[in-house]
């Protein structure tokens, strides 16, 4: 069985590969054009709702878009990062199975685009409705200083945990009764890495992708255990 910190040290390893690359890359590329164009959208559109109502003052309606984007970007950038790597992480998890686990890439299925879109969607959703129910939890516990940070790491540590184990099991689920190959303390474990790397810059660009691979470890880990 491979452990959590071995399964992100191969995943790690293969950092390198030309076909994790590419996966990095158009994701990537894809969630900063997304932030880029809800940035422009923010800005634009507070400095025109000022302007309406308070003749002379867009400027500072731009400068408030511009703090809505910054913190709107903290708070969904994890949430759209690891919705992008839904359709491309087929790549990620065909990749370290080729290297690691031919046996399991011969027999896995490939989801289509559709399949691929209803899990991103449904991810998504899951995400965005998780976190504003654990938003006023989270305001309430600001007066402690860090009581906010922590309770919305272990939310999304627990929503990446199954996003991530997910994007690998449904390649190779037997059928919909199969109970998943990972348990709850592994999957909060998996997901509570990758939840810390999206809060550190740069290392947040590459954490989905990190991810979906030490996923791949575990879940193939487990099933040849089983």
């Amino acid at each position: 069985m491979i452990g959590v910190p071995a399964a992100f040290a191969r995943a790690l390893g293969q950092i390198g590969d030309r076909r994790v690359l590419a996966v990095l890359a158009k994701s990537m590329a894809i969630t900063l054009a997304i932030f880029a164009a809800f940035a422009v959208a923010a800005w634009r559109g507070a400095a025109t709702l000022i302007e309406n109502y308070a003749a002379g003052y867009g400027e500072i309606g731009g400068l408030i878009g511009i703090v809505l984007a910054i913190i709107g970007g903290w708070l969904l950038f994890r949430v759209v990062a690891l919705a992008v790597l839904q359709f491309f992480a087929d790549e990620v998890v065909l990749a370290v199975e080729a290297r690691y686990y031919p046996d399991a890439a011969r027999t896995a299925r490939q989801l289509s685009f559709a399949q691929d879109a209803r899990n991103a969607a449904s991810g998504l959703i899951r995400a965005v409705l998780v976190n504003l129910m654990a938003l006023p939890v989270a305001l309430l516990l600001l007066v402690t200083g860090v009581g906010t940070a922590l309770l919305f790491w272990a939310v999304n540590a627990w929503l990446l945990g199954r996003e991530l184990m997910d994007m690998v099991w449904l390649r190779h689920q037997p059928s919909a009764a199969t109970a998943p190959p990972l348990g709850a303390l592994t999957r909060l474990a998996l997901g509570g890495i990758v939840a810390g790397m999206l809060l550190i810059p740069f290392a947040n660009l590459l954490a989905p992708v990190i991810g979906a691979a030490a996923a791949t470890h575990l879940v193939h880990g487990r099933r040849m255990r089983g």
